[in-house]
């Protein structure tokens, strides 16, 4: 596993370490879900052959190191009953605080278009694995204050940002946490130079996804109104210092606004993020 050191400076008090880690996907499956589920995880597993060897690494390193560990979605490949007892042993046994990512709901991969009503098929029982809200929950430690929002469909909900404003009220320096990065131009151009067919970011400009591949990834990457907002008010906000996400499968390190630090991690990347 690679293991990358990041500092950011916000003018702490007292320096506050953690541990970032996202889309380890894990690819568990048995007949209780069915040889279809079976078959699934053998198919996704040629992908994702260092998950286990990385959910361990992760966690023993977060036990050794004392540091809570900030994941930012896709820890599961797919919704399973072998996944989902997995990621509860998962939590129950490591001090973590999770975000939701896409993958968190998915059934079966691409069988359905991807918003909240697929999403709300699974969400209870994905939920029940977890200790903290995946969607929307924050989490302070040592006076800086860890907010996870779902944006794993490439969009916010409106009581995000309620949310949101809710937490600044709190006058505490705010560290992001989402799966799907927000769009950058640097972090825009990079992706696209690996990827022509999309740049997989949120908030990407109607005119910058015409060059995407296929018209219903350019609609479904798409921002509505409320996302728009919520990004403007992110870019504006003083107190929302830093933004750890995942979803790109590579790691970048990209400025959001022309300020605010904004990490992505790889799946069998851990960062060990100190803020002072």
């Amino acid at each position: 596993m690679k293991i990358v050191h990041n500092t950011i400076n916000i003018g702490l008090k007292k320096p506050v370490r953690v541990l970032h880690a996202s889309d380890t996907h894990i690819t568990r499956a048995d007949l209780r879900d069915g040889l279809r589920k079976v078959d699934l995880a053998a198919e996704r597993a040629h992908y994702f052959s260092d998950a286990e060897n990385c959910l361990n690494e992760i966690s023993r390193i977060s036990h050794e190191m004392n540091l809570p560990i900030m994941h930012t979605g896709d820890l599961i490949d797919f919704v399973s009953l072998a996944n989902l007892s997995g990621t509860k042993e998962f939590v129950d046994n490591n001090d973590c605080f999770l975000a939701a990512g896409n993958h968190e709901f998915s059934l079966y991969l691409g069988e359905s278009k991807e918003d909240a009503a697929y999403r709300n098929q699974s969400l209870e029982k994905v939920q029940a694995c977890f200790k903290n809200d995946i969607r929307m929950s924050s989490r302070i430690i040592d006076g800086l204050n860890f907010v996870v929002l779902d944006n794993g469909y490439y969009k916010f909900d409106p009581e995000h940002l309620d949310y949101i404003k809710e937490q600044v009220k709190l006058g505490l320096p705010i560290v992001l946490m989402f799966h799907t990065p927000l769009y950058e131009r640097n972090f825009y151009d990079y992706t696209l130079s690996r990827d022509p067919r999309s740049a997989y970011l949120m908030g990407v400009p109607d005119e910058l996804r015409e060059c995407y591949h296929d018209a219903a990834v350019r609609e479904h990457q798409g921002a509505d109104s409320i996302t728009y907002e919520i990004m403007d008010y992110i870019a504006k906000e003083p107190l929302i210092k830093a933004i750890l996400t995942g979803h790109m499968h590579f790691d970048f390190d990209s400025i959001y606004a022309g300020r605010i630090p904004q990490l992505c991690t790889d799946c069998c990347t851990l960062r060990i993020v100190e803020f002072i």
